[in-house]
């Protein structure tokens, strides 16, 4: 029992098409409807049409990533109610579209964060980076939040402060689009005064209060999402840890026992992506899938290279600090032992070769992606190999 291979795709306006994906190997499409406006329904003749392109391209669409969850939601506004009631018709009408499978994340604000987009590395690829330095710097001298330099050591304020001086505006203006324009997939962008202003919203929400709306949020839709057949997965906080003075609340082992122990129910699954809790030294990435693999309904395979401090950069999926081949093997130990195929994607791929000269959105070139999934594919057929001694799986 292998897992399924997928690829994100993010609609038709993707400048990687379905055609490429399939050449790539992958049998399965991870997709959403960006298109429908956050906190409202997605239509049923929408999803019908969406899986419509995928199947005539020879694909099936295997997850949602994401529906997102409305700030609303997050923060239990007055309009919570409403956009719960919103969030379970969208789960409805995806079981009824033929979807089992639904990723979301309750990140504020802020869905996933780097620096540096196009980080050369010593090979001439390029790879999505997240600098803790930069971060301090676009914090405290361009965002200036309140407060902002309690969150940081002097020696990286010093270092903030040093970065700040050297660029220019251009450069500037660049590191505050990274951050705050909004990254494929991502539920909203920002100029910095709206940013400022959104954080706001967000000033007597602590990690505890976060938690608890977290909770609360899934034991009104797990029951729907269990009626229907529904898994939803959450994908962990990227990066793992605060930042700028918003909280996290899925970031390590302790933060998914107290999540699956407030919502038992089935329903509530984890989106494991080993990049996001790689990016924490103190996460034992293989541990934690053999802990929690009954709830693993969707892995997303990357590595990140830890640098000094908080800093990471996307490394090759089989190098970097994530320990592919302990992790594709635990995972093959869930798909034997529970008898079931988990769909998986390559994330975060290099952009090498001739996509060094073509569109495409940051993180989700063709070419880096495909070698991820080739080497990924080959991993896990090699430690099926080993582990059953079968010249074919």
């Amino acid at each position: 029992m292998l897992m399924q291979q997928t690829m994100r795709w993010f609609g038709p306006s993707d400048p990687v098409g379905l055609g490429h994906i399939r050449q790539a190997g992958a049998s399965g499409i991870v997709t959403a409807l960006h298109e429908v406006p956050n906190g409202e329904v997605w239509p049923l003749a929408a999803i019908a049409e969406r899986r419509k392109i995928i199947e005539a391209a020879g694909l099936e669409w295997s997850v949602v990533e994401s529906l997102p969850v409305h700030e609303g939601l997050k923060q239990r506004s007055d309009d919570w109610g409403r956009l719960v009631a919103a969030y379970c018709e969208s789960l409805r009408n995806l079981a009824a579209g033929g979807i089992t499978v639904v990723t979301y994340n309750f990140m504020p604000l802020l869905d996933w964060t780097r620096t540096d987009l196009a980080f050369e590395l010593p090979d001439g690829a390029r790879a999505l980076r997240f600098d803790w330095i930069a971060v301090a710097a676009y914090d405290i001298h361009i965002l200036r939040r309140p407060g902002a330099e309690a969150d940081y050591d002097d020696a990286v304020r010093v270092a903030a402060q040093e970065l700040h001086s050297a660029m220019n505006e251009r450069e500037r203006r660049q590191l505050e689009r990274n951050i705050i324009a909004g990254l494929p997939g991502s539920e909203a962008s920002f100029n910095s005064v709206q940013f400022l202003e959104a954080i706001n919203g967000y000033c007597d929400i602590d990690a505890h209060q976060l938690r608890a709306n977290h909770h609360a949020f899934l034991r009104a839709v797990c029951p729907i999402a269990q009626e229907v057949g529904i898994r939803l997965v959450v994908h962990p906080d990227d990066p793992p840890f605060p930042i700028f003075g918003l909280p996290r609340v899925v970031s390590t082992g302790g933060d998914l026992d107290q999540l699956f122990a407030a919502v038992p129910e089935e329903s509530n699954g984890l989106c494991f992506c080993t990049g996001s809790f790689g990016a924490r030294e103190d996460n034992d990435l293989p541990g934690m899938v053999r802990r929690f693999g009954d709830r693993i309904g969707f892995l997303h395979l990357r590595s990140v290279q830890r640098e000094e401090g908080r800093s990471f950069h996307e490394a090759p999926h089989l190098d970097g600090s994530a320990g592919m081949a302990e992790v594709v093997a635990a995972v093959h130990e869930i798909s034997i032992r529970e008898a079931r195929s988990i769909p998986m994607r390559p994330d975060h791929g290099h952009q090498m070769l001739d996509d060094l000269q073509r569109k495409s959105s940051p993180g989700y070139s063709l070419l880096g992606r495909m070698r991820g999934l080739a080497e990924l594919r080959g991993l896990e057929r090699g430690v099926a190999y080993r582990a059953v001694g079968l010249r074919k799986v």
